[in-house]
């Protein structure tokens, strides 16, 4: 059975990375590496995460479509892709093959967006409303 890892922030989890997430699943063994708080407030600025990493990691181990949990520190997932050795990687439809972090330690897959889904976009409408 293949290993199919994928990364992110998943801060306020919506149907878009569920999908993803399903996505994966149907390759293989699944292995979310979660941004640590500390990494997300250096990429995505003070206000964020939402949600702290105990509850983002409960609330991806609570999903059928995930099997394991890693949080990292770092700001990328490449030394953590290093030590897990995947078969495949999956990653949002904004990157392309080439861009994605560890593309030449594994087979890389874009999942395309679905439209409409994205925690900016959420936190931008609770915010205007």
């Amino acid at each position: 059975m293949n290993t199919v890892f994928t990364n992110g922030c998943f801060d306020i989890l919506h149907r878009g990375h569920i999908e993803l997430l399903k996505f994966c699943k149907q390759h293989g063994h699944v292995i979310v590496g979660l941004n640590s708080d500390s990494s997300i407030r250096r990429i995505k600025g003070p206000d964020r995460p939402v949600f702290p990493q105990q509850d983002r990691k409960f609330m991806l181990e609570s999903c059928m479509y995930v099997d394991e949990v890693v949080v990292f520190e770092e700001d990328t997932p490449l030394d953590l892709i290093k030590s897990i050795k995947p078969d495949i990687i999956v990653k949002g439809g904004d990157y392309k093959k080439e861009d994605v972090v560890g593309n030449k330690l594994a087979k890389v897959l874009i999942f395309d967006y679905i439209n409409g889904h994205s925690t900016t976009k959420i936190i931008q409408n609770i915010v205007n409303r």
